[in-house]
C-alpha cells in the first residue's frame, strides 16, 4: 500500500527531495520514446514571482522545478499551450498552499532544528550512489546543495507541526480497519514464492558446443562438491558468474513468472534445503538451492492491522492538513502573478 501525499499536505522540500530522487532515478535507467512535454521544452517564465503569500514571493525557480519534477511522469503526448497553462497554475495553487502551511508551521519552536536538517541532508545523500550524482542531482534541478537545505530545512518544520499539532488527534478504530481489510482483501492476497540461492556456470548465448560442454562440465563437478557436504555460499562466490556471488549466490524471494521457466520450475519443486541437479536455462547452468518456501495465502488482519492502520491514519493526516489549509486561505492575502 502507498499512500498518495498532495503537495498541498506537504511542503516544498519534500516535493523537491523526491523529485530529485526521481530525476536520479530517470536519468539512470533505460531509455523511452516519451515525448518532451511543452512546459519542459522551453521556458517562457519571467525572473519575477508567480504568486504573493502574504508578502512572501514564491519566485518562478520553484515553479520550473515543479515542472522538471512532473514532466518524466507525463504522458507521451505533447502538451498544448492550453494544457501547459492548466498545469502550471495547479502547480502554483500547490504552491500557495505549501507555502501557507510553512508560514503557520514556522511559528512553532522546533528544536534542534538544524540537526533534523543535517540528518535528511545524510538521508538523501544516501540515495545516491555517490558525492557525484548526489550533485548532478540538484544540479539538474537548477538548485545548489544550499537551497536544498533551506527546503529541507521548512520540510522539517513543517512535518513537525504536523507531528505535533495535528497528528496527536488522529486516530483509527479497529472498526475501520476491519472495513478497509474486507473492502481490499485482495491486496492482502500472498502468492506462494520461494527463496533461493544459485551457483551460475554461464555462456554466452553464441557459445560453441564445447564451450557449453565445459561450463556444464563444471557444474556437474560443483554439484558433486555440495553432495559431499562442501558449503554452498562459498562455492557460489568462488565460482558464479552471477553477481548474486557476492551475496553467497542467495537470490532473495520471488514468486512465479519471475524467472526464466527451467529455473523456475527447477525451484519451486525443491524442499527448503534441498538441492536442485543442474539446470540449464539460456544463461548457463545453474545448481539451485531452496532456503525458504512461502506458501499461497490471504494474510490474517491481525498480521497486516499495522500497515492498515498506519495508511488510514496518513489519510486522515493528509485530510486534515488539506482542511487546514483551506482555512488559511480564507483569510490569507493571496496573489497569483502568472502570466
Amino acid at each position: 500500500m502507498r499512500t498518495c501525499c498532495r503537495i498541498t499536505c506537504r511542503s516544498l522540500a519534500l516535493f523537491i527531495v523526491f523529485g530529485l530522487f526521481a530525476i536520479s532515478a530517470s536519468a539512470a535507467g533505460p531509455e523511452t520514446n516519451t515525448k518532451p512535454s511543452a512546459a519542459g521544452k522551453g521556458d517562457t517564465l519571467s525572473e519575477g514571482p508567480v504568486a504573493r503569500v502574504n508578502g512572501s514571493d514564491i519566485p518562478a525557480v520553484e515553479l520550473k522545478r515543479a515542472r522538471k519534477i512532473l514532466q518524466p511522469n507525463q504522458s507521451a503526448a505533447r502538451l498544448s499551450a492550453d494544457e501547459e497553462k492548466e498545469l502550471d497554475r495547479k502547480l502554483v495553487d500547490q504552491l500557495v498552499s505549501a507555502e501557507l502551511l510553512f508560514q503557520t508551521a514556522r511559528k512553532r519552536e522546533v528544536k534542534e532544528l538544524d540537526k533534523q536538517v543535517d540528518a535528511k541532508m545524510v538521508q538523501a545523500r544516501g540515495r545516491f550512489a555517490n558525492e557525484a550524482d548526489f550533485a548532478k542531482a540538484i544540479r539538474d534541478l537548477d538548485m545548489s546543495e544550499k537551497d536544498l537545505r533551506e527546503y529541507t530545512r521548512r520540510d522539517v518544520i513543517i512535518a513537525n507541526f504536523v507531528a505535533s499539532t495535528i497528528a496527536p488527534k488522529i486516530a483509527v478504530s479497529e472498526e475501520e480497519c476491519k472495513k478497509f481489510y474486507d473492502q481490499n482483501i485482495d491486496k492482502f492476497r500472498q502468492d506462494e514464492k520461494v527463496r533461493a540461492s544459485h551457483i551460475l556456470c554461464g555462456v554466452d548465448a553464441k557459445a560453441s558446443a564445447e564451450e557449453k560442454k565445459k561450463a556444464r562440465e563444471k557444474a556437474e563437478k560443483l554439484r558433486k562438491e555440495l553432495a559431499d557436504g562442501a558449503d554452498f555460499a562459498k562455492l557460489a562466490k568462488e565460482n558464479s558468474t552471477c553477481p548474486s556471488s557476492k551475496q553467497g549466490g542467495d537470490l532473495g524471494s520471488f514468486g512465479k513468472g519471475q524467472m526464466v521457466q527451467p529455473f523456475e520450475k527447477a525451484a519451486f519443486a525443491l524442499k527448503p534445503g534441498e538441492i536442485s541437479d543442474v539446470v540449464e536455462t539460456r544463461f548457463g547452468y545453474h545448481i539451485i538451492k531452496v532456503t525458504e518456501k512461502t506458501k499461497a495465502e490471504t494474510l490474517p488482519l491481525s498480521a497486516v492491522r499495522p500497515k492498515i492502520e498506519e495508511y488510514l491514519k496518513n489519510q486522515k493526516i493528509n485530510g486534515a492538513v488539506g482542511d487546514l489549509v483551506a482555512e488559511l486561505r480564507k483569510t490569507a492575502k493571496i496573489e497569483i502573478l502568472l502570466k
